[in-house]
């Protein structure tokens, strides 16, 4: 069974928001500069950011937040945040891998920006509303 697929819309403004939040000043998230000579493609999202994003679609799927029982990914490649106010959009879908003798539903999730998937191993445990 497929979830409904939650899109989350990414600003340089929100890395600068998350920044503050998390303490994370490293310049590969808000310059353009720095994040080329390194080798990147333009300023990333923070890889925290984007599992945030990622939990919070989880935990919609869930019905709250305490039905999260396991949660964890793997991150395999950077969101880019051009510096346009539109900035970029990561698209979270799950499909449902099984159903435990517990009564936990695993998920398998995809998160994709601009078609290129971000992350692997995505898998979240979550009660089932009762």
């Amino acid at each position: 069974m497929e979830l409904p697929t939650q899109t989350y819309r990414v600003t340089r403004a929100d890395l600068v928001r998350y920044a503050g939040a998390s303490g994370d000043f490293n310049r590969i998230h808000w310059s353009d500069r720095v994040a080329t000579a390194v080798g990147l493609p333009g300023v990333i999202a923070h890889g925290m950011f984007t599992m945030a994003l990622v939990g919070r679609a989880v935990t919609g799927w869930a019905g709250a937040p305490d039905a999260v029982v396991d949660f964890g990914v793997r991150f395999t490649r950077p969101v880019v945040v051009p510096d346009t106010d539109e900035g970029t959009e990561i698209e979270v879908s799950a499909v449902v891998k099984e159903i435990t003798a517990e009564g936990l539903t695993r998920l398998d999730i995809t998160a994709t920006c601009q078609g290129e998937k971000v992350l692997s191993q995505a898998r979240a445990l979550i009660r089932t509303a009762r």
